[in-house]
C-alpha cells in the first residue's frame, strides 16, 4: 500500500471513531436525561431480543420478576469485585437496596431510544477495533500508536462491562458517573491519537520552553477537569430527584438541588476566567499560525455557550434537550483544550509525517 494513502485511511479512520465517540456521548445524554436507561433490563439483548419489542403484549406476564432476578444475580457477583477493594458499602447498598429490583413498566418509547444508544456503542467498538487491526501496520514505524489503540479497545471493551453494570444496578448514580469518566478517558486518548498521526512540526517556534502557556494550560486542564467531575455528581443529584419525582414536576427540580449544583455553577466563571486568560496570553504570540489562535477563541466561545446552557437548565426547568448539549459541550472543550496543549506544547515530538 502507498505509504500516504496508508497515512490518509488510518487518519480518517481515527477521527471517524473519535467523531462517532462524541455522537455518542450526545446520545448517552439524551438516554439519560429522558429516563430512559432502563428501557433495556439486560444486556448486550434486549429483553432478550437482538431486536426490542414494540408492544408490552410481546412479554411474558412475569417479565418484571424474571429481569429483577436477572439483574440482581449479576449485582451478586459484581457486588464481589466491589468487596474485593473494601468498598462494602457500595456492595451492601447494591444487594440489599429494594429500589434496584423494582423494575418499571415497558415503554416502547424508551426502550428504543436505549436500543438506539446500544447500537451507537456497538458502532464505536467496530470503528475501535478497526483502529487497532489498521494500526498493526504502524509496529515499526511508530510502536506507540500500535499500543495506545491496542489500549484503547480494550479500555472500550472495560467501558461496554461498565455500561451492563449501569444496567444492572438499574441507573446506581456512581456507576454512571464512572462509565462517563471512562468515556472521558477514551476522548482524551482518542485526541492523542490523531495528534500523533496528524501533526509534524506544527508551529513556527518552540513553545515547550513558555512556562506562562505550560502553567496556563496545566491550569485551565486542571479546573475543566474538576468542573466535569462537579458537573457528574450534580447530575447524580438531578437524577435522584427525577426518579424521586419519576421525572415529572421539573419545576420544582431546581428547588431540591443541594450546594454542589450553586458551587459548579459559581465555577463556571473561573473556567471562564482562566480560558479567556490562556487565550490572550496565545494572542499575544504574534508569530503563531491562525489556527491556533482560532483553536483558542473557539474554545472560549464553547465555554460562552456551554455557560448559556447552564443557565437555560436553571431558569427553564432543565429542559430535557439541553442536558445532553451541555454534556456534549464540556467533553468538546476538554478534548479540543487537550488537543491545544498537544500542538502547543509538543510540535517538535517526533510522529507520523503527513
Amino acid at each position: 500500500m502507498n505509504k500516504d494513502k496508508k497515512h490518509i485511511g488510518f487518519r480518517r479512520l481515527s477521527m471517524t471513531t473519535l467523531v462517532a465517540v462524541y455522537v455518542l456521548i450526545m446520545v448517552g445524554g439524551i438516554v439519560r436525561s429522558t429516563g430512559a436507561g432502563m428501557g433495556c433490563p439486560d444486556w448486550p439483548t434486549c429483553f432478550g431480543r437482538l431486536a426490542p419489542p414494540t408492544d408490552v403484549s410481546e412479554l411474558p406476564a412475569d417479565y418484571k420478576e424474571f429481569y429483577a432476578n436477572y439483574r440482581h444475580e449479576k449485582n451478586i457477583r459484581f457486588a464481589r469485585y466491589l468487596r474485593f477493594f473494601g468498598m462494602n458499602d457500595k456492595a451492601d447498598r447494591i444487594i440489599y437496596d429494594d429500589k434496584i429490583l423494582e423494575e418499571a413498566d415497558f415503554n416502547p418509547v424508551k426502550t428504543w431510544t436505549e436500543y438506539f444508544n446500544r447500537l451507537m456503542g456497538a458502532a464505536v467498538g467496530f470503528l475501535v477495533f478497526a483502529t487497532m487491526v489498521m494500526s498493526y501496520r504502524y509496529r515499526h514505524e511508530d510502536k506507540a500508536v500500535f499500543r495506545l489503540s491496542v489500549f484503547i479497545f480494550l479500555l472500550v471493551g472495560f467501558e461496554g462491562w461498565i455500561g451492563s453494570v449501569v444496567v444492572s444496578t438499574k441507573l446506581m448514580p456512581w456507576v454512571i458517573t464512572l462509565h462517563m469518566v471512562l468515556a472521558l478517558a477514551i476522548v482524551l486518548l482518542l485526541v492523542y491519537l490523531n495528534f500523533r498521526i496528524r501533526e509534524q512540526n506544527f508551529s513556527t517556534v518552540d513553545l515547550r520552553g513558555n512556562s506562562m502557556v505550560k502553567r496556563l494550560f496545566y491550569i485551565c486542564l486542571v479546573v475543566m477537569g474538576v468542573q466535569i467531575v462537579m458537573g457528574t455528581q450534580v447530575r447524580e443529584v438531578i437524577d435522584g430527584i427525577a426518579a424521586d419525582l419519576s421525572y415529572t414536576l421539573r419545576e420544582t427540580w431546581m428547588s431540591k438541588m443541594d450546594p454542589k449544583f450553586y458551587f459548579h455553577r459559581t465555577f463556571s466563571l473561573v473556567i471562564l476566567g482562566v480560558h479567556i486568560w490562556l487565550v490572550a496570553v496565545i494572542l499575544r504570540m504574534g508569530d503563531l499560525p491562525e489556527r491556533i489562535k482560532n483553536g483558542g477563541k473557539l474554545i472560549v466561545l464553547l465555554i460562552l455557550i456551554e455557560i448559556v446552557s447552564g443557565i437555560i437548565m436553571a431558569y427553564f426547568h432543565i429542559p430535557p434537550f439541553v442536558q445532553p448539549v451541555h454534556l456534549l459541550l464540556s467533553t468538546l472543550i476538554f478534548g479540543g483544550l487537550y488537543y491545544l496543549y498537544l500542538v502547543m506544547m509538543h510540535s517538535k515530538d517526533k510522529i507520523i509525517a503527513t
